[in-house]
Parts: C-alpha cells; sequence; structure tokens
C-alpha cells in the first residue's frame, strides 16, 4: 500500500474522487482499490454504481499512476485529459454497493508530446470490466483551461 493520500495524487477534489487507495505501484503499472459505497454523485437508488462509471474508474487510476510518478521525482500532480476509450467491456449492468473493485492500469504506449494508453482491467466479486483508454498531459495544462479573451470569441463584422 502506497503511504499518499489518494486525494494527493490526483487532480480532483471532494467526491469526485471515486478511488480510496493504491495499492501498489511500479514503472508502468498501478493497482487501485475501492468500496463502492451509497450516496455518490453518480450511485443509482439501490446505492450501486451503473457500468459505465468503470470508465471513470480506470482514468482515475491512469491518473493516480501520473501523481505516483511525479511525487516518487518530487514534482507536482498535473492535469491530464482522457481522450477515449476503447472497446470497454463489462460483464455487468452495474457494481453493487459494498462491492470491493481492484483496478490495475498497465501503460503500453507513452510518446514525449504526452500522449499514452493504458490496458484497463477492473475486477470485483463476479464483476469483470476491461478497456483501453488513450490519455494525454500536455507539457503546459493551465493553458488548455484558459478561455479565449471576449474579443477573441466575439464574431467579427465582415468588411465592406
Amino acid at each position: 500500500m502506497i503511504d499518499w493520500p489518494i486525494a494527493s495524487l490526483l487532480p480532483h477534489a471532494g467526491d469526485m474522487i471515486l478511488l480510496d487507495e493504491v495499492l501498489d505501484f511500479g514503472d508502468e503499472d498501478i493497482r487501485t482499490r475501492l468500496t463502492v459505497r451509497p450516496g455518490g454523485l453518480f450511485n443509482e437508488a439501490d446505492g450501486s454504481l451503473p457500468a459505465w462509471v468503470g470508465v471513470e474508474l480506470m482514468a482515475q487510476s491512469v491518473a493516480a499512476y501520473a501523481g505516483c510518478q511525479a511525487r516518487s521525482r518530487g514534482e507536482p500532480v498535473e492535469l491530464g485529459f482522457l481522450l477515449g476509450t476503447r472497446q470497454y467491456q463489462c460483464d455487468v449492468a452495474s457494481f453493487p454497493a459494498g462491492s470491493v473493485l481492484t483496478l490495475h492500469a498497465i501503460r503500453t504506449l507513452q510518446d514525449d508530446n504526452g500522449m499514452g494508453v493504458f490496458e484497463c482491467h477492473l475486477d470485483g466479486p463476479g464483476i469483470k470490466a476491461l478497456a483501453r483508454l488513450t490519455v494525454f498531459r500536455p507539457p503546459e495544462p493551465a493553458s488548455y483551461l484558459q478561455e479565449p479573451a471576449l474579443a477573441e470569441r466575439e464574431p467579427k463584422e465582415p468588411s465592406v
């Protein structure tokens, strides 16, 4: 188990942090865990999580991987983006309340421009899900979040 609190590894806050802990990580992979608890942002009335939330759980595991790598180097945790997923497969419609889910994300590709691909597996009691996530961590993530100035957004009058 890793001593860093999960909130110190993710660029998320409050109820958007869905993972409970990092079990271990290495140069190419990470293992994380959570217990499905009722009352969260995405829970159904019966306390379960819809299976589509598995993609977010996988993405947060990848973000935790990046956070662990940054913390290991003494660098700040930075924002990254989930660009997409391929072939998300899950053998259940939802993850029942009380289920303990373990995720394993394995980096299969990383380029110098910040693009990466992770093979992700989610397991629980009678639950299996997998997907390949494409992610991007830009060199200056804040520049991707800034809105253009109002003058740049307003349509210009055609010149005659």
